[in-house]
């Protein structure tokens, strides 16, 4: 454990209604017209902020008659939260403006940082975990909160390397940006897994270290399987798979950490038909069903 030469105050993470406490997917919009002429009984639906930072088309037009039946996530995925830049104010007031006009139950981003200077990289790269990125990342997480005036939950990451200059383990560098910055923990269960078994960590620690009392949504996934220059096993993250049976199972052992969390289905490569996706996300059901906490 790492410890603070100067303590630092616990912010109080501020309540809102939150998503139910079901399973969700990903609104694609090849899955518009079907959603609506069938209305699947889905907990909600989660969309990228970035894909609708427009003023009008066919994207607000389908995914406010949606709006209207379902719950909403927004998750975002261009902030560059772990930028060594400034935050870029005018898509910080694109988000604000979004999130006023659809009222999501829930906002979240990831703990990354795909910008430098003014070029911006279609990624999400991993930090360095030292005193001066946790400062950088509370200060930012601080002026999205202050500006959205609401509690954001960073989701954690999916990583493939570790940098040597890091003096904090990953699971206390997010508990800590939790406790000083008042957001929520999105829990991403593939993600947990993958960065696991590219590190040789045990998943079961690592989720035992994170700040599971902040878990206000969970994200399952599929990965693809390679190996690295050493010929060790190398997980990507890379939303174009079936869930693996490892990470259904690791994600039952969340939910007896955490109780009722709203569950989201992530397809976002080779997406299948709809009905495909609708059957996993009655499995995260299923099993919120088995362990006594779906409300």
């Amino acid at each position: 454990m790492f410890t603070l030469d100067e303590p630092v105050p616990t912010r109080t993470q501020a309540a809102l209604p939150g998503l139910p406490r079901r399973a969700g997917l990903g609104l694609k919009t090849g899955h518009f017209r079907e959603v609506l002429g069938s209305l699947p009984d889905l907990g909600f639906f989660e969309v990228h902020a970035e894909n609708y930072m427009v003023d009008g088309g066919p994207f607000h037009h389908f995914l406010g008659l949606i709006r209207e039946q379902y719950p909403l996530s927004l998750h975002g995925v261009g902030l560059s939260i772990g930028a060594e830049g400034p935050l870029d104010v005018q898509h910080l007031q694109r988000l604000k403006q979004l999130i006023e006009r659809y009222q999501p139950q829930s906002f979240s981003e990831h703990l990354a940082w795909s910008s430098h200077g003014p070029v911006f990289l279609n990624d999400l790269l991993p930090l360095a975990y030292d005193m001066p990125t946790l400062n950088r990342v509370c200060a930012h997480i601080d002026q999205v909160q202050n500006t959205l005036k609401r509690p954001m939950l960073l989701e954690n990451p999916a990583t493939y390397l570790a940098f040597q200059r890091s003096t904090i383990d990953e699971p206390d560098f997010i508990a800590e940006v939790v406790r000083r910055s008042g957001c929520g923990l999105l829990l991403d269960v593939n993600n947990v897994y993958v960065s696991c078994i590219n590190h040789q960590r045990d998943p079961l620690a690592y989720l035992d270290a994170l700040p599971l009392q902040a878990v206000g949504e969970i994200h399952l996934a599929g990965f693809a399987e390679d190996n690295d220059s050493l010929g060790e096993r190398l997980l990507i993250d890379d939303h174009g798979a079936p869930i693996d049976q490892a990470v259904w199972a690791l994600y039952r052992q969340a939910l007896h950490r955490t109780g009722a969390v709203a569950t989201l289905i992530e397809r976002d490569n080779q997406l299948p038909a709809f009905n495909v996706l609708l059957a996993e996300a009655r499995q995260a059901d299923e099993i919120l069903l088995d362990a006594g906490v779906r409300s």
